[in-house]
């Protein structure tokens, strides 16, 4: 699946969060604002 996607150009969008921001991604994921996938930059866990 992953080299069909590469071959056709097919990607996902992402939303980069800051661990400090969690909260309010569960409370936008709750209330179905999301609109991409949300990914914690784990660089912000230090």
């Amino acid at each position: 699946m992953l080299d069909f996607c590469a071959e056709h150009g097919i990607s996902c969008d992402v939303e980069m969060l800051d661990i400090r921001n969690i909260h309010e991604a569960y409370e936008r994921m709750k209330k179905g604002d999301v609109r991409y996938r949300f990914v914690i930059d784990m660089e912000t866990l230090k």
